[in-house]
């Protein structure tokens, strides 16, 4: 299975470096959070890495290729950018068949991502406009399902989801993990995500604060909110 491999990472829009010199690897069958505060430049990095911006310096690879060099894109990486990312007017199902044909997949993988992500049944003929947000984080995740990748690529995918949903997504990618499969889940959340990654990046300002096993967070003995608000705070070396 491919790893995701960040490798000297910069992004500037005009004087502002969104990221800069980011550097970290999300290996097979292990669950990466990609955690940071708000505006830490996560989703930027996420943006880069599929090929939906282009890096100013550094490279973004899965298994060694940049996302536009991917042969079959959809059948290597999965993603999950935003949850509203389809028309109101829409039907469930609908999106997912179109999604299904752009990327030559079959359509019986419709279904089975449907039930997957428990929306089969009448919630799949009901218009995306009428949809929850939950439920749209539920389609998202369908859509980023439907080419059996290797790769998993999600931002925020718990927004909008009950306590059901998150213990749901939360089984869903422990399964993918033990299944070999790379899962990068970028959060602003760490008690949320330390309850199913094995490894934590944490960036702050662009730049890395911490990259290693989730539990190494507290192994000084403290909680893991007060090691994420001092990475996020500190501005001299960083943790490793």
């Amino acid at each position: 299975m491919p790893d995701i491999e960040i490798r000297g990472l910069t992004k500037t829009f005009g004087a502002v470096h969104a990221v800069e010199d980011l550097s970290f690897t999300a290996p097979a069958g292990q669950v990466t959070g990609f955690l940071g505060p708000n505006g830490a430049g996560k989703t930027t990095t996420l943006r880069v890495l599929l090929g939906l911006e282009r890096a100013t310096a550094g490279q973004a690879l899965i298994g060694g290729a940049a996302y536009r060099e991917l042969p079959h894109p959809r059948r290597t990486v999965g993603a999950v950018l935003e949850a509203a990312g389809v028309h109101p007017g829409r039907r469930g199902r609908a999106h997912l068949e179109l999604l299904a044909h752009a990327a030559g997949l079959p359509s019986r993988r419709v279904d089975e991502v449907l039930a997957a992500v428990r929306l089969d049944g009448e919630a799949a003929g009901r218009r995306a406009g009428g949809y929850s947000l939950g439920m749209l984080q539920r389609l998202a995740v369908a859509g980023a399902l439907l080419g059996d990748p290797q790769v998993f690529v999600l931002d925020e995918p718990t927004n909008g989801l009950d306590p059901v949903g998150v213990r749901w997504l939360r089984d869903l990618l422990r399964e993918l993990a033990g299944q070999g499969r790379t899962v990068l889940v970028s959060s602003h959340l760490l008690a949320e995500v330390a309850q199913y990654a094995d490894r934590a990046v944490v960036i702050a300002g662009g730049r890395l604060r911490y990259e290693g096993p989730v539990d190494g967070l507290t192994a000084d003995g403290g909680t893991l909110e007060d090691a994420f608000l001092t990475l996020v705070g500190h501005t001299g070396e960083v943790a490793r």
